[in-house]
């Protein structure tokens, strides 16, 4: 449910700078999965099915999540919530995937997924400022 707020003018800079991460991140992600073609087309034994889900999955949720931030920014704080949780959780998903030695990810992409996990953690820090969260406080 999305109830309008009048977010504070520090909130909607926060969010616009959210929306710009989520585009970076989307970005290198992108920039990855079009590496992991080029590799299917030149070398397809150093490809595995695990990149391309990877690659693909990360890729379509870094723009979905340009879409909420805009819910977010009108005022929806579920989407708020799920949000925040992502980019919470995401970058302790990708130190596990560095660190797993047999994780089939090759070492280029275990450092592209380092590099996306950045501006995620720039999210984070962001969603969970003081700002944000009493913006976006539950209605009583």
């Amino acid at each position: 449910m999305t109830t309008d707020r009048l977010l504070d003018a520090g909130a909607v800079r926060d969010l616009d700078n959210v929306k710009r991460l989520w585009a970076a991140a989307g970005i290198v992600s992108f920039l990855g999965l079009a590496v992991t073609a080029v590799l299917a087309f030149t070398d397809p034994a150093d490809v595995n099915w695990v990149m391309w889900l990877r690659g693909i999955a990360v890729t379509v949720a870094c723009f979905a999540f340009i879409l909420v931030t805009a819910a977010v920014r009108r005022g929806s704080r579920r989407a708020y919530t799920r949000m925040r949780l992502v980019a919470t959780i995401a970058p302790v998903g990708v130190a596990l995937l560095i660190v797993a030695p047999d994780s089939g990810y090759p070492g280029w992409m275990k450092v592209e997924q380092a590099v996306l996990a950045i501006p995620v953690i720039v999210i984070a820090v962001l969603l969970w400022r003081r700002r944000m969260r009493q913006a976006l406080r539950p209605v009583r």
